[in-house]
């Protein structure tokens, strides 16, 4: 199951004009691609139609045809990297065994990704820094896209107590809040700091956090009741 909700419906176009449709489609996937990367070097607040021109080494008025409005930018940026960070953490995350060791895998391909952001910043982090006392569609796109993540995280989490693997008192929101720190950090010590050894610190904290909710090999517990929605996540 995505993380995120699809993000438009598929538009309809006459044969005719299909050719043209998929030009500009291509067009304005060149451009976001583009506006991604340049937002993950000076942020979202950085990013205008006028700067994408030039990188894209078109007029302002092409960019704006694709966008409308700065806004809309920005607010596609956040979607395009949600996109990305879902496919390449979550979805292969999932087809790991249900439990701690789809827990696990989704929390080390976060951090490989947060290693390869070290040069080029996150989205996520950045934008939180710039949005955070600002209301609005980018913050509130941004709010939204986080938070999707954060459920997956929960859930993950949750079904590793269903499973067994974590004991059955564990709390769901303490784990997934430590867990964020340790990326905050691992983000602070390797990007802003540039420490050594940042990698391997947020790796043994992981650890040690399971290790502080681990299940006590050979306790019994009661099997868990599903809810109807958990029972539809299998």
């Amino acid at each position: 199951m995505s993380t995120s909700a699809s993000l438009a419906a598929p538009r309809r176009s006459s044969t005719g004009s299909r050719g043209t449709l998929q030009k500009g489609q291509q067009t304005r996937a060149a451009i976001l691609e583009a506006a991604l990367g340049l937002a993950s070097q000076i942020g979202l607040e950085g990013l205008s139609i006028g700067a994408l021109a030039e990188v894209m080494q078109m007029s302002k008025s092409g960019v704006f045809a694709h966008f409308g409005s700065r806004e809309e930018l920005q607010i596609s940026v956040v979607r395009e990297y949600h996109n990305k960070f879902e496919e390449e953490i979550f979805m292969p995350a999932i087809r790991e065994p249900r439990g701690l060791p789809r827990l696990r895998a989704m929390f080390e391909r976060w951090v490989k990704r947060v290693s390869v952001e070290v040069d080029s910043g996150c989205i996520y982090i950045s934008g939180a820094v710039e949005f955070d006392d600002r209301p609005g569609p980018v913050r509130d796109a941004l709010v939204g896209m986080v938070r999707a993540w954060h459920q997956a995280l929960e859930k993950a989490i949750r079904m590793a107590i269903d499973e067994g693997h974590l004991k059955a008192d564990a709390d769901p929101m303490q784990m997934l809040f430590e867990i964020h720190g340790l990326i905050l950090a691992l983000h602070h010590d390797a990007r802003f700091m540039r420490n050594a050894g940042a990698l391997e610190r947020a790796h043994r904290g992981f650890e040690r956090i399971v290790s502080d909710y681990l299940a006590v090999p050979g306790t019994t517990r009661p099997a868990p009741a599903k809810t109807a929605a958990r029972a539809r996540a299998r």
